[in-house]
């Protein structure tokens, strides 16, 4: 049961009118509120918000005119009446442009004021009605507005592109990283896109709109955007739906997957390599093996020897080949177990250079280094300090001249323990030195075609390296020799 009564002001100085009003309303379930006069209106007025307000246009104090003026600029919504015997029309005219719902003229019976106030105040719940509905469309005008601002700021910041098309083809949204995966410079927003877009990503768009399908799946294509491997896209595109689960457009998502693609490549170039590689003792081994199984074939003890030799030294090779691919494996896996502990560099380079002295003398090389003069120690594995420096003493070794010179050097370099190995043996070409640590790479020249190896040592030496965070670089002349500068942190140091 609604209690409330409508809240009702009159300002009038003619007191008998206010009393017999006031009780007239009060008996009709209004609550009223009176003032003698204008400047009391205003006070009582602006206070407090009326449902209805009944003015006197003329009032000793203050103008009825100037109070309907201020109640309604405080509160737009109270329906206010002027209550006069002397309306014109220039005080109607400016009455009605204040604000005023109407004149009540006087003098008016108890049924005229009734029905004025029952009038007024259906009006002015309409009023507030469509105020309220009017603050509720603005508050959901501000939700959307914030959603969308919400939702630009999002997609805009997302590193992959996305693109918005719906069934007309036309782009409905999209974000900065779009441009650059569809190679444009901009878009207008309901621009007709469809003959900017590549043929591949036109088809996507068309599998989904021009076969009218509910199909939910989304599709993925790869494209080739520049040759060489230089950029390469992967584009997904699915449906968005209407309610009633008719295609709506089309919403296309750019990913740059060049990086990924260059990986497959040296994944495949790295199998095609290690395939090769081992290709050449396993045909060879297995040629000697023929030789031994073929009863056509008479060999002399000599020859089997030498092929059993021959075997042995290609097999011993492969062996080789193998460990150094599981180490390489390993290193990229992150799979090596380390036991770190203090590692003296002098006494790994003094060990090593006695385990290659029969090849040093064999060669006439004369090795130059002062264990004494130079001692650090780090914490490191042991094991892969020594595999590293034993690959370049070997291949200092390797590829010297006969009565050749070794002369390895340790000191300090900034932060880093700095180990030098130099040798004046065959040297590189500049063309050679730029793929020096590339798996499988190996001189060939016709100073280098009887030296036997790998070609995986020095990839495993730069991975070593770089596991240590330490830098390795290398000198070279052809003909002259080689410079390798061994760079391991000294934070390593205890």
């Amino acid at each position: 049961m609604n209690t409330y009564k409508p809240k009702v002001l009159i300002v009038d100085d003619e007191k008998g009118l206010r009393i017999g009003a006031q009780r007239l309303l009060t008996r009709e379930n209004y609550d009223v509120t009176t003032a003698e006069n204008g400047t009391d209106g205003i006070k009582l007025g602006t206070e407090t918000e009326f449902d209805l307000a009944v003015i006197d246009l003329k009032m000793p104090d203050v103008d009825g005119l100037e109070v309907l003026q201020r109640i309604r600029d405080k509160y737009p919504n109270t329906v206010c009446f002027i209550a006069t015997a002397f309306a014109s029309y220039e005080t109607a005219v400016e009455a009605t442009r204040l604000g005023a719902h109407s004149y009540i003229p006087k003098p008016f019976t108890p049924e005229e004021l009734l029905s004025n106030l029952k009038e007024g105040y259906q009006i002015r719940l309409v009023n507030l009605e469509a105020e309220k509905w009017h603050k509720e469309r603005e508050e959901r005008l501000l939700e959307v507005a914030f959603e969308k601002t919400r939702m630009n700021t999002i997609v805009n910041s997302i590193t992959d592109g996305v693109l918005v098309v719906n069934k007309d083809g036309l782009a409905v949204l999209y974000n900065p990283a779009a441009l650059r995966f569809l190679e444009l410079t901009g878009i207008a927003i309901e621009e007709y896109i469809l003959d900017k877009l590549k043929p591949e990503i036109l088809a996507l768009f068309k599998k989904f709109v021009n076969e009218k399908s509910s199909d939910h799946n989304s599709y993925t294509i790869q494209i080739e955007l520049k040759p060489n491997r230089e950029f390469f896209i992967e584009a997904t595109a699915s449906a968005v739906f209407h309610p009633g689960e008719n295609v709506a457009g089309v919403v296309i998502v750019f990913k740059d997957i060049t990086e990924l693609k260059k990986i497959e490549f040296v994944k495949s170039q790295f199998v095609s390599m290690v395939s090769h590689e081992l290709k050449a003792p396993i045909a060879a081994v297995y040629g000697f093996l023929k030789l031994f199984n073929d009863d056509s074939i008479k060999l002399s003890p000599e020859q089997k020897k030498e092929y059993e030799n021959r075997s042995m030294i290609r097999l011993d090779g492969l062996l080789k080949m193998v460990n150094d691919l599981l180490d390489i494996s390993r290193m990229e896996m992150k799979a090596v177990h380390r036991e770190i502990k203090r590692v003296c560099i002098h006494e790994v380079i003094a060990s090593i250079l006695e385990l290659f002295q029969v090849d040093i003398n064999k060669k006439g090389i004369q090795v130059i280094f002062d264990h004494d003069e130079y001692k650090q120690c780090i914490k490191a594995d042991s094991d892969e300090i020594t595999r590293l420096f034993t690959n370049l003493i070997s291949n200092a070794i390797k590829y010297n001249r006969e009565q050749g010179t070794i002369t390895i050097k340790l000191s300090m370099s900034d932060d880093y323990l700095l180990t030098t190995i130099k040798d004046n043996g065959i040297g590189l070409k500049p063309e050679e030195k730029n793929k020096l640590f590339t798996e499988f790479f190996r001189a060939k020249n016709e100073k280098t075609k009887n030296i036997s190896g790998t070609g995986l040592g020095l990839s495993i030496v730069k991975r070593i390296i770089d596991s240590y965070s330490g830098m390795i670089e290398v000198e070279s002349d052809y003909g002259e020799g080689t410079t390798f500068k061994v760079f391991l942190p000294t934070i390593m140091s205890n």
